[in-house]
């Protein structure tokens, strides 16, 4: 009779043949700052509770049998980072080992050969990733005779197919399209991140308020605080001056009584 397997023995599926890291990863300067701009606010702002994992250009597998893929920057809720990463299985977003799918994959179009609204697309349908987001802000995708093509689509999975969300003329800056089941947007914010300018792709409340980085949390708290002893000085010099306007009077009223005495006259009968 075999002995039962203990309940810390795990068998996992060969994962041997999988490239799981290719080591070459080559990015523009605007997709680099743009994947940091959607991973690290998550982090550094009380917005999603933990746990889950927001990354970038990390490979998504979800068959021991086919090649993964690595979005430009994912969101997966309710799921433990690794931390044990000389394990091989716990480098990568293996579906089989956290049990889900991410909830968002994003692309960020640097050229015309990542094939976002087709095969990519095609490939997150089929994982059953709630949304599919693809932000084109060099406007790579964008035909010859258009004049001002749409540099952000969102799909949302209805039925096993994607719905998009996003208005046929395009997303203004600052409109917000709201993920129900992250519980967050997306909008299109217009100013300048890490010294660049430019139109980024941020997260968002409701109501399309962006999710601040730790830098800008931290510059919002320094201002707060600013205002705040900005506002503690000018109570205390209006105290200050209240003060000194009571012992002027005091000093005028003494005077007075002075000068009543000096007649003969009681200032307490005045």
């Amino acid at each position: 009779m075999s002995q039962p397997l203990l309940s810390e023995e795990i068998v996992r599926p060969d994962i041997s043949h999988l490239v799981l890291e290719d080591g070459v990863p080559v990015d523009n300067f605007q997709s680099e700052k743009q994947q940091r701009l959607l991973v690290e606010p998550l982090y550094s702002s009380p917005v999603i509770p933990p746990p889950f994992i927001a990354a970038a250009n990390v490979g998504i597998f979800y068959s021991i049998n086919q090649d993964g893929i690595a979005p430009d920057v994912f969101l997966s809720l309710g799921v433990q980072m690794p931390d044990n990463w000389v394990e091989r299985h716990n480098r990568s977003y293996l579906v089989w080992e956290f049990g889900k799918v991410p909830e968002v994959a994003i692309e960020v179009v640097s050229n015309r050969k990542g094939n976002e609204l087709g095969s990519k697309k095609e490939t997150y349908a089929r994982m059953k990733v709630d949304y599919y987001v693809v932000f084109d802000p060099l406007r790579q995708l964008q035909q010859p005779d258009e004049m001002n093509g749409s540099l952000l689509k969102i799909w949302a999975l209805s039925a096993g197919r994607y719905i998009e969300l996003t208005p046929a003329e395009g997303l203004s800056v600052g409109e917000p399209i709201y993920l129900d089941t992250v519980n967050l947007g997306l909008t299109l914010w217009e100013g300048e991140f890490e010294m660049v300018p430019g139109i980024w792709l941020r997260w968002c409340d409701r109501a399309g308020i962006v999710i601040p980085t730790g830098a800008e949390a931290r510059a919002i708290e320094q201002q707060r605080a600013d205002q705040e002893r900005q506002r503690a000085e000018q109570a205390q010099q209006q105290a200050e001056q209240a003060q000194q306007q009571a012992e002027q009077e005091r000093q005028r009223a003494e005077r007075l009584a002075d000068r009543l005495r000096a007649m003969g006259i009681d200032p307490d009968d005045v």
